[in-house]
């Protein structure tokens, strides 16, 4: 067994690397635009290294400071684990305890899978459940209720065999970690977490994001380093893998405590064998494409891997496509953390500054154009998500539809719920959602019985087709919603 890593770097090191920092970040601002960043450094228990960069809002004078809060996406998720690791040290549950003993609500598609799931199986995205599982529920505006209800009619890849990166199954874990102690999810970060590392500014909550005065508005980019605050994006429904919101400030004694095995200002809060799992491989999340490639994992809310210099890293990236981008890094055996916080649509930039940052550290410069490399990837991830079928351009000389009654009309399905086609005078739409706050998608006719309606929320990505099969010539007896059929799930039958 070769001996295990030791620190290499020197407080020299350290050093050059945070004399760098300033240039990584306006460096990767001003050639993106990107409104406003935060950045903070943890080293040796002491935060070395604070910082706002930018503005909160495009247009607006207030600046971005150590205390702005910022949405953080799936940074929610390491933030969660440590949560859990909370309860666990309290022996209220083990990581491998099925989760179903604490929430017996708790169901997939097989069997074996609802009785069976730990705690574990659930962070570690090895339940079988699919990316994306939930997801489109969640940008219609379903609570978390309904989506953890209906994550059973989902069909599950291979137990324990296979990675996805599933937000709802990682929320379903955590929701039944705090079932466990009979408190809600918010209120037990708190009591576990938050209050007693003083993160006051911390939240799973999005109103209290929206109520603080001092806070980073999301952005689009609508042009060539030009950017817009269009959305908001409430993500109470996933909050553990998705709803925290906080400052840098705050998130500095979050990595004091995880590189300090659970010590914060000498008093040990997490349980240092319970936080020790979240830190270890459960899932193989990136398999090696050659014999000499690196192998990516995943524990429980931490991406793991191992650099060139055998020494383990932590870390998690959050992205929200309506406009944020946040990623934490840490080289424990270096007691080295750094968090970055941006109000962009996820660019690469801020994996850009804290991979940059611990490249200088180890290199003395960096070794790759780390926003160019970084910015690549993120690219090919919206090209993979473009849609199967292009209804951007319609027949020039389209087949007639029928009548407008003929589609007209209530179709039902168990997971989406109802939807409802309704016409007004030439105009036709549908509308579909929670029956208290239904979304209205108008209709445009692309070619005989296929309509056209623009997705929305988080996962959208343009135009998507409204495929509508008659019943032997007569009216509609179904329509199939391409965007939401991702899983077999978007079929609608006539009531």
């Amino acid at each position: 067994m070769p001996p295990a890593p030791v620190a290499q770097l020197t407080q020299q090191q350290v050093d050059q690397a945070l004399a760098s920092l300033d240039g990584l970040v306006t460096d990767a601002m001003d050639r993106t635009g990107v409104p406003g960043a935060a950045v903070a450094v943890v080293y040796r228990d002491q935060v070395v290294y604070s910082k706002g960069f930018g503005v909160r809002q495009v247009g607006q004078p207030e600046v971005v400071d150590s205390d702005t809060v910022f949405q953080l996406a799936s940074v929610s998720k390491p933030l969660a684990s440590t949560v859990i690791a909370g309860v666990v040290g309290q022996d209220v549950i083990n990581w491998d305890d099925p989760v179903r003993a604490s929430d017996p609500a708790f169901a997939l598609n097989d069997p074996y899978v609802t009785e069976h799931a730990t705690f574990a199986d659930l962070l570690s995205h090895r339940s079988g459940l699919h990316t994306g599982a939930g997801d489109l529920l969640e940008d219609l505006g379903f609570d978390r209720d309904y989506i953890l209800s209906h994550l059973d009619q989902q069909l599950l890849d291979p137990f324990r065999s296979s990675y996805n990166y599933s937000n709802f199954g990682f929320t379903a874990g955590a929701e039944a970690a705090a079932d466990a102690t009979g408190t809600p999810w918010e209120d037990l970060a708190e009591q576990v977490l938050f209050d007693p590392l003083g993160m006051t500014a911390t939240s799973y909550r999005h109103a209290d994001y929206q109520n603080a005065a001092n806070k980073a508005v999301i952005h689009v980019p609508t042009g060539d380093r030009t950017w817009a605050a269009q959305y908001t994006r409430d993500a109470d429904a996933e909050a553990p893998a998705g709803g925290a919101s906080s400052s840098v400030r705050d998130l500095t004694q979050w990595i004091r405590l995880q590189l300090g095995n659970g010590v914060h200002a000498g008093s040990q809060l997490i349980d240092p064998a319970a936080l020790q799992m979240t830190h270890v491989p459960h899932s193989v999340s990136n398999p090696p494409a050659t014999p000499q490639a690196r192998t990516g994992f995943y524990g429980l809310g931490w991406n793991v891997s191992y650099d060139n210099q055998g020494r383990v890293m932590l870390g998690h990236s959050g992205a929200f496509n309506l406009g944020a981008a946040t990623s934490v890094q840490m080289l424990p055996v270096e007691q080295l953390g750094i968090v970055a916080l941006t109000n962009g649509h996820p660019q690469g930039i801020p994996e850009a500054i804290t991979t940059g940052f611990l490249d200088v550290a180890t290199h003395g410069e960096p070794t790759v154009d780390w926003l160019t490399f970084i910015s690549g990837i993120f690219q090919q991830i919206e090209q993979a998500d473009a849609p199967a079928t292009d209804w951007t351009q319609p027949p020039t000389d389209p087949t007639p539809a029928r009548p407008l009654e003929a589609y007209v009309g209530t179709y039902a399905n168990p997971y989406y719920g109802p939807l409802t086609v309704a016409a007004d005078g030439d105009d036709l739409t549908m509308s579909m959602g929670p029956s208290d706050r239904p979304t209205t998608f108008p209709l445009t006719h692309y070619a005989g019985d296929n309509f056209t309606f623009q997705t929305i929320g988080e996962n959208a990505n343009g135009l998507a087709g409204a495929i509508f099969t008659p019943d032997d010539g007569g009216p509609a007896a179904s329509v199939r919603l391409d965007f939401y059929d991702r899983t077999g799930l978007g079929t609608f039958t006539r009531e």
